[in-house]
């Protein structure tokens, strides 16, 4: 029996992931809070063509992936709502509409509006037209994004993004600051409310289980993001 109301009998599941990868850790964290065990297959995002059955499993070449109850997923956002559907304690949607909305369109706000425009590889793809300007780029969204997630978030949050429950909404903040942070740069003084959450949400075993240092796959020194990613 998996899951934490052993629902379903199946086989171990599998996740394709990578450590430094948002949408990854997005599913890490959610397995996590169902208490879901895993296997984990770590794929070099640098070099997916050596991965012999990794564009079978994900025509779009991208990470994650979570092969469970005898189906393929991909895209981060639908695994999570298949786990809290097939698996539905703890819940990761609220009942109530209104804070379901809430959880919602925060959660897509960072997976939508900020997490694309930030992308590594397309930093990277601007630093060799123009020198510099990836970083710049990269910046400049993720404030952008910031700065309207630091009003939403002290509209609708309690103790964590929306009320005193976790949401899905508080799954996919970690990578996004962790992101600005670690990657970019980003001076989170402004963002306090932001900046409260996460602290909060990095308190809880479950989000540390998915960080991305602690992955098997995740280099012994992260701390030059040029070696280790390659971004200029």
């Amino acid at each position: 029996m998996f899951g934490n109301g052993g629902l379903l009998k199946m086989l171990r599941p599998i996740l394709y992931s990578s450590w430094h990868s948002s949408c990854s850790s997005r599913v890490r964290i959610a397995l996590a809070l169902k208490k879901i065990d895993y296997d984990y297959h770590a794929i070099n995002l640098r070099d997916t063509e050596s991965e012999k059955d990794f564009a079978a499993n994900n025509p779009a070449k991208k990470v994650p992936i979570l092969k469970i109850n005898d189906l393929t997923l991909t895209e981060s956002m639908a695994i999570i709502e298949y786990l809290d559907e097939v698996f539905p304690e703890p819940p990761l949607l609220p009942k109530d509409p209104a804070q379901k909305a809430h959880a919602r369109a925060i959660a897509f706000h960072i997976t939508s509006n900020i997490q694309p425009l930030q992308n590594l590889a397309i930093g990277k793809m601007l630093d060799e037209k123009i020198p510099g300007y990836g970083l710049e780029w990269c910046q400049f969204h993720i404030k952008k994004g910031f700065d309207a997630l630091e009003k939403l978030l002290g509209l609708y949050s309690g103790t964590f993004c929306v009320g005193n429950q976790i949401t899905i909404a508080d799954i996919v903040l970690p990578s996004i600051v962790y992101n600005a942070m670690e990657k970019y740069s980003v001076d989170m003084t402004p963002y306090p409310k932001i900046a409260e959450i996460n602290k909060k949400l990095a308190e809880i075993p479950e989000f540390q289980t998915a960080e991305p240092a602690r992955q098997p796959d995740a280099p012994k020194d992260q701390k030059n993001w040029g070696e280790n990613l390659g971004f200029k």
